[in-house]
């Protein structure tokens, strides 16, 4: 017993010996983890998890402050930032900026996000251009994107919910930033911005794609409210619907940033940048890239819009609002951009030209050579009086814009109409001649006995000829022989519900019971939708009406199915109707009648666009 004593001592020796040498051997190895976890692991930040990036931890853990930033963060911020005063180094400053931050949003202490801004600038945006950040670090992305939201949410109403921009003295947890600004920087074409709403948190539905062009600067979107007073302000407003949310960048210029955040004294400059005038800024001598968001601004101005309210009022009611004659834009005229026009269909709005407006605007080729206008129009009317009164919007635009005819652009218009919206558009560029007027009187105009009121209305809605700015056209979905839904009881319904416009009513309505209307086979005035049934006198001498020789013209067909296309439709309009002969290029989609939005509908059109421009 007594020799078996030593032996299980020493057993017992090699077994701890063995448990010591493991327990020196297993803290240091390696667990192979998807290469989506590591990825994760190795960029998360405080922006994107909530808890600070590697980087920050690095800085932490070398300069025994881990510990300390977890009980005490603002103790741990104000000793990091005095070491950064000690020996300033780019890595104290990335972790200051998002350890700043951190704790803002953990505290809800403002002043920690304008801290964060601070300190995120002197670090991607240093005074010594030798100490610039490579442009491969990631850490350049993360300080951009601080500085961002650091601006955002520093500079945030008490209330929330929008940004405030003005000069002012604000309190650093290190000393204190004096803020300058320029009163005039909230100036945009006649408006003031009167209201700055932070987007980069907003999450945007309806549209497929989000623009947005990462670069410097709190994105915003702005609302609008009148400047000033006078005929030069009214002029600049006229197109502008007042509604208008504009994008626009909120860019906080600091001066000597390192030594401000040294001294504890830093001296700023709020710069404001609309992006319709500029997409960059210019800092040390180089152009640094404006953070833009275009999607989330044209989203947010959507978002509850009276617009989407006008589609069935529009239709049902002939006196329902416009904004001005309806012919509106989203930015101010740009001289020489092409103008590019859309036009809605039936019961339908502007509005329903988000997708397409979103993906053609940001196209760096075509958003940069045209300019985008839109045309609204109560739809249950007359088709020949809502061409009429487009004809005008057009004419004044070019007159009020241009009047000297000094703009080549304004000449080289395209407009694109969909489904009714076709048919205006196609009014745009063929000759008349008494056709329309033949089809319905045997009696010249200029013998009627009638008032000359109604004479000039007749005149000039049933007469005309193309207009000489427009050199493209595209339909799409567009009934140039009718629709085969616009016949039987829901034209009876459609005719019982539509209100038309009182005074056109009141206008025409005499002429109607005249004898020299005795051709017509009524005696009411048609709706729209009596002027797309088939075989009606307007849509027959409309659809056998050329279009002008000078224009290009291009036809975009939806249907529904597969096989042949005879007999194929899109729901509303057969391919029948849809299809015209002597158009540049015909492309059928697959698509129900709302094809305006699809991704085949709008790269047609962006193909076309690009053709219109001469180049790929």
């Amino acid at each position: 017993m007594q020799r078996a004593r030593p032996r299980l001592l020493t057993l017992l020796a090699l077994i701890a010996l063995a448990g010591l040498s493991a327990a020196c051997a297993t803290p240091v190895g390696i667990v192979h983890e998807s290469t989506q976890k590591s990825y994760r692991a190795l960029t998360a930040n405080v922006l994107s998890s909530g808890e600070p990036s590697e980087w920050s931890r690095q800085v932490l853990n070398r300069e025994n402050l881990h510990r300390r930033f977890e009980k005490d963060p603002a103790g741990a911020l104000a000793e990091l930032h005095q070491r950064l005063q000690a020996q300033p180094t780019a890595d104290r400053l990335f972790a200051l900026a998002e350890l700043s931050f951190l704790h803002a949003d953990r505290s809800g202490q403002r002043e920690y996000f304008l801290a964060a801004a601070a300190y995120a600038y002197a670090f991607v945006l240093p005074e010594d251009e030798q100490a610039a950040i490579r442009g491969i670090d990631p850490r350049g992305r993360v300080a951009v994107d601080l500085y961002n939201q650091g601006i955002a949410q520093g500079l945030l109403a008490e209330s929330g919910g929008e940004v405030v921009l003005e000069a002012g003295t604000r309190t650093l947890p290190f000393g204190e930033l004096t803020l300058a600004m320029d009163p005039a920087q909230l100036l945009w074409s006649g408006y003031r911005f009167s209201r700055l709403v932070p987007v980069a948190e907003f999450e945007i539905r309806g549209l497929r794609n989000r623009y947005r062009q990462p670069g410097a600067g709190a994105a915003l979107a702005a609302e609008v409210e009148p400047a000033e007073s006078g005929l030069a302000a009214e002029a600049a407003r006229k197109r502008l619907p007042p509604r208008i949310k504009v994008p626009v960048t909120a860019f906080v210029r600091f001066a000597k940033p390192l030594r401000g955040i040294l001294e504890g004294k830093l001296e700023a400059r709020i710069e404001l940048y609309a992006a319709d005038q500029t997409t960059t800024v210019s800092v040390g001598g180089r152009d640094v890239p404006l953070e833009l968001d275009p999607t989330a601004t044209l989203a947010f101005g959507l978002e509850g819009a009276p617009v989407w309210d006008f589609e069935i009022a529009g239709f049902r009611f002939g006196e329902q609002k416009l904004f001005g004659d309806g012919l509106f834009m989203l930015h101010p005229y740009r001289p020489g951009q092409i103008p590019v026009v859309l036009v809605h269909g039936t019961a339908s709005s502007p509005a329903r030209w988000a997708e397409m407006y979103n993906e053609l605007s940001n196209d760096p080729v075509l958003g940069s050579r045209f300019q985008f206008w839109l045309f609204q129009y109560n739809t249950g009317q007359p088709i020949l009086y809502s061409a009429m009164l487009m004809r005008r919007a057009l004419n004044a635009a070019i007159a009020d814009l241009d009047p000297e005819g000094k703009d080549p652009a304004l000449t080289r218009m395209v407009v694109i109409g969909h489904s009714q919206g076709g048919l205006l558009t196609k009014l745009m560029v063929i000759h008349s001649g008494t056709r329309f007027w033949d089809s319905v009187s045997h009696v010249p105009v200029d013998q009627l006995n009638t008032p000359a009121k109604t004479r000039a209305l007749i005149t000039e809605a049933m007469f005309f000829d193309p207009l000489p700015e427009v050199a493209r056209v595209v339909f799409i979905a567009t009934p140039h022989r009718g629709s085969y839904r616009a016949r039987g009881w829901v034209l009876g319904l459609i005719r019982r519900i539509v209100n038309l416009p009182g005074q056109l009513v009141s206008d025409i309505q005499g002429l109607l019971t005249s004898p020299d209307l005795a051709y017509l086979k009524t005696t009411r005035l048609p709706t729209s939708v009596d002027n797309m049934s088939p075989g009606q006198p307007f849509i027959r001498t409309l659809a056998g009406s050329p279009i002008d020789p000078h224009v290009h013209a291009h036809s975009i067909i939806a249907v529904l199915g597969e096989g042949p296309l005879s007999g194929r439709t899109d729901g509303v309009v057969a391919y029948e109707s849809a299809h015209i002969e002597g158009v540049e290029s015909e492309r059928v989609v697959q698509s129900g009648h709302s094809t305006q939005g699809t991704p085949e509908t709008i790269e047609e059109v962006r193909r076309i666009l690009r053709e219109h421009l001469g180049g790929p």
